[in-house]
Parts: structure tokens; C-alpha cells; sequence
């Protein structure tokens, strides 16, 4: 590739912010006939399932090509030859994949030489909540990041996108935060503590930005915003947008951790104890990329005029 030529760019995964991400580089203005592809299983491209059919005929309409390999069963070795075709690679695929993926991904990735590398970092500060927190995946997502520190600044390029909390989440009834059906909104920690909040399709939005527009972006973590907003302000905002009364309760730390040691398994309850303790999930709006280059994107009240009126 001539340094004048576009980058070509392989996205791990299509899911809902692979494909969010998939869309947003083939929208891009600086893409410029940059080659896009999707990894997936060989058993899911070349499926019989209408509905994922229907989802890779969108997926060839943005001109992505797809790479088959398999995260979770291929070697590092393996993936290494596959990444070392492409100049980029942004990691969407991390939920429900065996412990030690983001890890092996990553070693894959400096064994390939892959010039630039967007990881699976969607989320919080891990750095923030450090080593030993109530959700032990973290310390995997720490690990990836001493792995892409460790090598210097002759090697692969990296960047980390904080995210913040996938602002669907905050509706997902095992998370607990609001609770559409049962007219409940729940704060995590205190009232007072806040938290940030980004869309998917926006996550995408920054990820393509980040691809296509490094500019000062370089072996950094960078944090995007959709909104940073209190547990009272959630609150407030969804007896706006429903109307009628709505309970609040609040799950502090310690009740959130004398759960955990109820059902010290239960995963999604792994995650609100890392909320509850409030290290590294929110930041200030102005201190984003997303601020800095004046990408506007969805706050939590646009969100929830989306949301379909309720029926109790």
C-alpha cells in the first residue's frame, strides 16, 4: 500500500456495533475506496438462516467484503495471517467469547504487525477501576492494554475508545437500571453519581472517524460521549418522556455486593457492582473526541423520544 492509498480496514465481528461500525466507514468522507471486510465464522457466512442472510446481502451493500476465521477456535497464529492483510483492525466482537480472546487477539495482532489496531475497549476507564474489581473480565481488558503499552512506539499503532456504558443498556431489565415494565428506575452507588452514555450507531460514527482520520490520534485512550448524566437525571428524564409514577430504588455498593456474594456467577450482576463503586465510568463531555471534533451525537433525552410509548 503507497502512503497516498486509503487503508484497508477488517472489522471482527458484525453485531450490533460491528455492523454500526461497518456502516459508518462505508458513509465516511474520507474513505475514499478504502477496502472494508467483516471476520466471521465460515458456518455464519455461508448460512442458512433467512434473517442472517438478509444481514450479510446489507453488509455486501456497504461494499464490505467478508474474511472467514474464528476468534475463539483459531490459533493466534492463525489469525495473525489473516490480519497481516490488512492495514487495520477494530475488534467488535467481545461479549460471550471464552476468557483469554481479547488477549490472543491482541498477540495476534503484534505478530502480524498490523499497522494500526482499534481493540475491544468499548466501555469504561479500565484503567480507573484497576485490577481486582467485582468484574474479573476487566482485568482481560487491562492485560490487552499492558500488551499494545509494552511494545513501544516502532510498532503497531493502537487506539482505545472509552466509550462509556452502551446506552441500550441502561433499558436491559438484568442491568436493572431502568426497568420500562415495572415503572422503576434504579440508581447504582447514590443518585448523585453519574455515568456516560453512548449509542452504538454512534460508537460507530467515532470508530470510522478514528480509522479513516487518525490525525493526533495515536497510541492513546480517547473517550466519546453521547451524554454524562446523573442516576436523578435518568430519573427525571424517563418520568418526562412515559409520564405517571415511577419508583425509585437505590442499589448502593454494599447491597450490590452482598448480592454478588449471593450469586457470585451472575455476570450481569458483576457489572452493576463495578457501576455501584463509580471508578472510570463517567467523564466530562468537554474533555471528548467527539467535543473536540465536533461530531454531535445522541443524548439520552433524543434517545428516549425513540423509544415507543408504553402500554402498562
Amino acid at each position: 500500500m503507497s502512503p497516498s492509498s486509503p487503508p484497508s480496514i477488517l472489522v471482527i465481528g458484525a453485531g450490533e456495533l460491528g455492523t454500526s461500525v461497518l456502516e459508518a466507514l462505508a458513509a465516511h468522507p474520507k474513505r475514499n475506496g478504502g477496502k472494508i471486510a467483516v471476520l466471521l465464522r465460515e458456518s455464519s457466512i455461508h448460512t442458512r438462516d433467512a434473517e442472517k442472510r438478509k444481514a450479510h446481502e446489507r453488509l455486501r451493500s456497504l461494499g464490505a467484503e467478508f474474511e472467514p476465521a474464528d476468534v475463539a477456535g483459531d490459533s493466534a497464529e492463525d489469525l495473525a495471517k489473516v490480519f497481516g492483510r490488512y492495514h487495520t483492525v477494530i475488534s467488535c466482537s467481545g461479549f460471550g467469547l471464552p476468557p483469554g480472546t481479547q488477549a490472543k487477539l491482541t498477540r495476534a495482532v503484534l505478530e502480524a504487525g498490523t499497522p494500526r489496531y482499534v481493540p475491544w475497549q468499548w466501555g469504561i476507564d479500565y484503567d480507573a477501576v484497576g485490577r481486582g474489581s467485582a468484574q474479573d473480565l476487566f482485568d482481560e481488558q487491562l492485560r490487552v492494554r499492558s500488551q499494545l503499552r509494552a511494545q513501544g512506539q516502532t510498532r503497531t499503532d493502537w487506539v482505545i475508545v472509552s466509550t462509556g456504558l452502551f446506552m441500550s443498556f441502561l433499558f436491559l431489565p438484568a442491568f436493572g437500571v431502568v426497568d420500562l415494565g415495572g415503572k422503576t428506575v434504579r440508581a447504582l452507588g447514590s443518585w448523585d453519581a453519574e455515568l456516560t452514555v453512548t449509542t452504538a450507531a454512534d460508537i460507530g460514527r467515532v470508530a470510522a472517524e478514528v480509522a479513516w482520520d487518525p490525525r493526533d490520534v495515536s497510541r492513546q485512550v480517547v473517550y466519546v460521549a453521547g451524554d454524562t448524566v446523573s442516576y436523578a437525571r435518568v430519573a427525571e428524564l424517563v418520568r418526562k418522556r412515559f409520564g405517571g409514577e415511577w419508583k425509585r430504588e437505590l442499589w448502593d455498593a454494599g447491597f450490590l455486593k452482598e448480592k454478588l456474594k449471593e450469586r457470585p456467577d451472575d455476570g450481569m450482576l458483576k457489572y452493576t457492582n463495578v457501576w455501584a463503586v463509580g471508578k472510570g465510568v463517567a467523564w466530562n463531555m468537554e474533555r471528548t473526541l467527539n467535543a473536540r471534533r465536533g461530531i454531535e451525537m445522541q443524548g439520552l433525552e433524543r434517545y428516549l423520544e425513540e423509544i415507543p410509548d408504553l402500554k402498562w
